[in-house]
């Protein structure tokens, strides 16, 4: 294994790099690496026969031409994903076989027309084949390179007889990455699937997903109303119940940039920007954010230039003040941009 000697924060490849190829792509993931990204970040779904495959959600219709495909017309149904009603294809009604012979769409394909120029060039891809890609990489870069796995809708799985602790587990072990090891971090929505990772002995970090608002979907399962919302784990108190028992939080943009620029009083507020990095920091914990995007769309209105939704906006000085305050790792669709932003930040404070 190579040294690992990326600078921080780490920049991720959110799905590879889905502003310039259909996310979850094998291409996509190559050329994320090949942008400069440190690792990439696949969500992991199972099929009906215990396959993880990588998707951004269970349910297809966005992602591939499921749709198109005549002989999987009576795969469409409707079911409750996390207490709300979804109508499409869903992964766990298909086999790997099946499956294998889909292709992958862009999913902002209307915002991202280069990216859904490659729409149906590509099949889907299974964790197995990341974990080939990622070693494979880090030969050819001779630098160290990282998987972060995000499991989707882990308690829905698990109802369903597809826990998808004990699929990722093996997994690991057929890859040949043990029980996991320090290229290896693990984030869900669900803190019980990251404790279940615990238990099982993997190595890798666990990172809880902050949601922007709501409640975690496992945790209203169990406790109901009484069921604490994501605010509540980014209050200071929150982050400390937290540190000993995850390595770090990951947050959506919204929780660091475009907010007021007032201290958080001491009422047991969820905290924001550079205060939210800082208290988890005060505990112990890395945080990451997501997701970094250059598309008007998706920037805080001040930073938003002309009228396409799609055009760039101001992207370097929003990515530059998420940098500023003190994240340990970005998610962004466009790793070169994120490579560009954090050279820059770095510069400018050497």
């Amino acid at each position: 294994m190579q040294p690992d000697l990326a600078p921080r924060p780490l920049v991720i490849g959110h799905r590879g790099a889905p502003g310039y190829r259909p996310e979850h792509t094998r291409s996509a993931y190559e050329l994320a690496f090949a942008l400069g990204a440190d690792a990439v970040e696949p969500d992991l779904v199972a099929t009906r026969d215990g396959v993880l495959v990588l998707r951004h959600e269970n349910e297809i219709s966005g992602t591939t031409d499921v749709a198109t495909r005549p002989e999987f017309a009576g795969r469409r149904t409707t079911r409750e994903i996390d207490g709300t009603p979804l109508t499409g294809w869903f992964t766990e009604d298909f086999t790997w076989a099946e499956l294998s012979t889909l292709r992958s769409r862009e999913r902002l394909g209307a915002i991202r027309h280069a990216s859904a120029s490659f729409d149906g060039r590509y099949p889907i891809i299974r964790l197995r084949e990341l974990f080939a890609l990622i070693d494979r990489a880090a030969d050819e870069q001779r630098r160290m390179l990282r998987m972060v796995a995000e499991f989707k809708h882990a308690a829905h799985f698990a109802a369903l007889g597809l826990p998808l602790d004990e699929l990722f587990a093996a997994e690991l072990a057929a890859a040949g990455w043990g029980t996991g090891d320090e290229r290896l971090i693990m984030e869900a929505f669900e803190p019980t699937l990251l404790d279940r990772l615990g238990e099982r002995g993997i190595r890798g970090r666990r990172v809880f997903l902050i949601e922007n608002s709501g409640s975690p979907w496992d945790l209203v399962l169990a406790e109901g109303r009484r069921a604490p919302r994501y605010d509540d784990f980014v209050t200071e108190r929150g982050l400390r119940g937290l540190a000993g028992r995850f390595d770090g939080v990951s947050v959506g943009t919204p929780r660091l940039v475009g907010t007021p620029k007032r201290s958080p009083d001491a009422t047991g507020s969820p905290l924001r920007g550079a205060a939210l990095v800082a208290a988890a920091h005060a505990a112990g914990l890395e945080v990451f954010t997501w997701t970094l995007r250059p598309e008007n769309r998706f920037l805080t209105p001040s930073r938003r230039r002309g009228t396409s939704r799609a055009g760039y906006g101001d992207w370097a000085a929003e990515f530059g003040e998420v940098l500023a305050t003190g994240v340990d790792g970005v998610f962004v669709d466009h790793p070169d941009l994120g490579v560009e932003a954090r050279g820059d930040w770095l510069a400018a404070r050497a």
